[in-house]
């Protein structure tokens, strides 16, 4: 494999392409910042004097700009003047429907689109831990999977064009809809006099250990477990647990008169979405 270009030097682009300077066959980057790209050609890219220079110059071609119009921006860009067999990675976390409309568009022109999102923010970019979700066809990801290994320590093939993006967007979901938890128990533990950046070490700490969210997240699918497989009596244990522990913080809530709707709906629908039945009874 040649040279590999990069598009789009913000906080996340930036660290992710200073990492490519350690691709062997060399790195070509533009931006439409001139601050950035100056910092890379001091450090050894060579820089290119538009998208469509860029796509001549690589095989591989990543984009991290801000949405859906810049990345189809710098596609058709890039079809006009791209190498046979070039691959255009999209690391930008784009719409679901985006990638698989772009591959089409593209294979067209003999270039490969892969959906590339990322994980893991500015500084797993800065040292080469982020997890990479890669939607596309075998070829493309191939063409994909050593110079990602600069990148990141985590580079998954989710499948077709348009799996990566689903995957961070599924991801995303869990993400922010924790940031929302976290924001309803930082106001339970402020109304009951505890020191929030205390709460929140002990949260990254045990975390870091458990896993977080992800420590349940083992199984192939999300249907009803059978009550003979082996993850019905593990999570059954966590319902035990998560039942009762949420009942205590929203007695508590409702002592201190905090509203904690997440608290309320994780209660009601905690043991159905384990893929448990609505009661133990019929297990006991």
């Amino acid at each position: 494999m040649g040279a590999v270009g990069f598009v789009g030097l913000g906080n996340i682009g930036k660290p992710m392409a200073t990492r490519l300077l350690a691709w062997p066959d060399g790195l070509h980057a533009y931006d439409v910042a001139q601050g950035p790209l100056d910092e890379l050609a001091a450090a050894g890219a060579s820089v290119a004097g538009s998208v469509g220079e860029l796509a001549g110059a690589v095989d591989l071609l990543c984009v991290m700009v801000r949405d859906d119009d810049q990345v189809r921006d710098v596609l058709d860009q890039a079809l006009n003047t791209a190498r046979p067999g070039l691959t255009v990675a999209i690391h930008s976390t784009v719409a679901p429907g985006t990638p698989a409309r772009l591959a089409d568009l593209a294979r067209e022109h003999g270039v490969h689109v892969v959906d590339a999102p990322v994980s893991g923010g500015p500084m797993g970019a800065a040292e080469g831990t982020l997890a990479i979700m890669v939607g596309g066809t075998d070829e493309g990801f191939a063409a994909c999977a050593a110079p990602f290994a600069l990148l990141g320590t985590k580079v998954v093939h989710a499948g077709e064009a348009g799996a990566g993006t689903r995957m961070k967007l599924a991801r995303n979901l869990l993400h922010f809809i924790s940031f929302t938890a976290a924001t309803e128990a930082q106001r339970l533990a402020e109304s009951a006099g505890l020191d929030l950046k205390v709460l929140g070490e002990v949260v990254r700490h045990t975390d870091a250990i458990t896993g977080g969210p992800g420590a349940i997240m083992h199984r192939d699918t999300a249907a009803p477990i059978d009550p003979d497989d082996f993850w019905f009596g593990v999570f059954s244990h966590v319902r035990a647990l998560g039942e009762k522990d949420l009942a205590f913080a929203i007695e508590l809530a409702d002592q201190l008169d905090v509203d904690v709707p997440l608290a309320r709906l994780a209660s009601q629908r905690l043991g159905a979405g384990l893929g448990l039945p609505a009661t133990t009874k019929e297990h006991a």
